[in-house]
């Protein structure tokens, strides 16, 4: 079973299994598709958060790909009085260490079944014969062109005009570089030719980011934090991942008893955004590098805390956010994948570039954007553990999870969002465990996010009388289309313990597709 943004992605996940691949083999290739018909959205220039079962070790471990700050950054230059600080944010000073490719690489070397130029196939196929957008990509390029570089303006548009929705986007660029990559290898990208490229495009930008930074970087393997819900098991990423926030908000809710409150009810819906305003507050309160500063996790986790907080809850009232400290940025446009095989390995994976195309920045003759990741920073007060401290690991927002049932895989889920992501994982998880239902339905449930300063974002298919009785609680609301863009997978045994039966959601806010065979 594979679930991903894209139909094309999806194909190319299934196409490696078939071809007797496993979940970490499809992995590197759903990826690499998702970089060439996605390419807002996460590539070779990007970075993420990874979490995997392996089947034979019976374990769940979390692969950091986030990289991290390159070490000549100068967080000043991000805060006034630092002239255009505002955008040195988000253009090439915000370029950190890309970490995908790394990652990629590591789960095909400890993981993978075939060999690796193999997986890079799909993704050289569809950038070099092209594929046909469809209106959500050619809507996200034409908000971007005019950011452009010339080099950049000649793949995506035509007669100097961004393509449109059903014409075709080539991008030979892109596969010149995914055939260096599987031919050589990652090493090709962190102190080879493509390397030395991008450093050569951040020192034309004055950028940070060097091809000191990329020989430097390394894929990194960790133990993943977890909770017991419901009598499940819950995993999802451990530090430098700022994802302890969202099991910190399931932790809470448990105390409630979600089912009795009500799926969507009022009571149900101003319990969650009291306790997500919380998990906000502990991101933002406990968030660091774990070799520097780690977060509480003993007393974050436990179930004296949650209830501690929990009672502090008012059931009638809203009350207002007072944050720690001021946050860094609230959207991004990135990606998520999940995979599962026959053999019950999972892969369930968030990448990105940050914002839409990352930086705008495509080192000449690579078709490769770089990310911006540093734009997710909190850059006041300075020194803050959340600030872009050079040499340290980049902090994500990503929360890919797996769930165990009896010791098994029984559920992988994920989404985009930026910091709605940890609000809308916590509502998919305590709609299949709490209400039963099923992936997909658990995806395209409506869902709510707080929005700082204190705005409860609400979707389209809350019944408007849902909302005016939260109005009523004191809840400031905002109707939205859509939060995140969910993909995830469950899985069914057979009596030998054997998987059995997938079934796949693809969130129905976006143009993605989930397929098994």
């Amino acid at each position: 079973m594979v679930s991903s943004a894209h139909p094309l992605a999806t194909e190319a996940g299934l196409e490696i299994l078939r071809a007797g691949g496993n979940a970490f083999d499809a992995a590197v290739a759903v990826a690499a598709v998702l970089n060439v018909v996605e390419p807002a959205m996460s590539g070779l220039g990007g970075y993420g958060t990874i979490l995997v079962y392996d089947a034979n070790a019976q374990r769940v471990q979390f692969l950091n790909s986030s990289g991290r700050i390159p070490v000549g950054v100068q967080s000043d230059f991000f805060r006034a009085p630092a002239p255009n600080y505002l955008q040195n944010r988000v253009s090439a000073k915000a370029v950190s260490t890309p970490g995908n490719l790394h990652a990629w690489e590591a789960l095909s070397k400890k993981h993978g079944r075939l060999k690796w130029p193999q997986l890079f196939a799909p993704a050289i196929r569809l950038a070099k014969q092209g594929f046909v957008l469809g209106t959500g990509g050619a809507s996200t390029i034409q908000a971007a062109f005019s950011d452009f570089p010339d080099h950049a303006k000649r793949i995506f548009g035509n007669d100097g005009k961004p393509l449109a929705a059903g014409e075709r986007l080539v991008q030979l660029d892109l596969a010149a570089s995914l055939q260096l990559v599987a031919k050589r290898g990652a090493s090709v990208l962190y102190g080879g030719e493509l390397g030395w490229a991008v450093d050569k495009a951040m020192r034309q930008a004055e950028g940070f980011l060097s091809i000191a930074d990329l020989k430097k970087d390394h894929a990194e393997w960790w133990d993943p934090i977890k909770i017991d819900y419901g009598g499940y098991e819950v995993y999802t990423a451990s530090p430098p991942a700022n994802a302890f926030d969202y099991l910190v908000r399931l932790g809470m809710m448990s105390r409630f008893d979600p089912k009795a409150l009500g799926h969507n009810s009022v009571a149900y819906l101003h319990h969650f955004a009291e306790v997500t305003k919380h998990g906000f507050w502990v991101r933002l309160r406990y968030a660091g590098d774990p070799g520097v500063v780690p977060p509480p996790l003993d007393r974050l986790l436990s179930e004296e805390y949650w209830t501690e907080e929990a009672a502090r809850i008012d059931a009638k009232h809203a009350k207002p956010f007072v944050p720690p400290k001021a946050s860094g940025a609230k959207d991004s446009h990135t990606t998520h994948f999940v995979v599962a095989d026959r053999w019950g390995n999972v892969v369930s994976a968030t990448q990105t570039l940050g914002n839409a195309f990352g930086s705008r920045i495509m080192p000449v003759g690579t078709g490769i954007w770089l990310n911006n990741s540093l734009a997710y920073s909190t850059f006041e007060p300075k020194g803050n553990p959340m600030d872009a401290h050079a040499g340290r690991r980049k902090l994500s927002g990503d929360c890919p999870t797996i769930i165990l049932r009896n010791g098994r895989p029984w559920a992988a889920l994920g989404t985009p969002g930026g910091h709605t992501i940890g609000q809308t994982v916590p509502q998919i998880v305590m709609n299949l465990i709490d209400f039963g239902m099923r992936i997909d339905e658990a995806i395209a449930s409506p869902r709510i996010s707080f929005v700082e300063p204190d705005v409860l974002a609400v979707e389209e298919g809350i019944p408007v009388e849902v909302r005016n009785a939260l109005t009523a609680l004191g809840h400031h609301i905002r109707v939205v289309r859509a939060l995140g863009n969910a993909h995830g997978l469950t899985i069914a045994y057979d009596s030998d313990g054997k998987p059995a039966q997938f079934r796949g959601g693809a969130d129905p806010r976006g143009s993605g597709s989930a397929r098994g065979y």
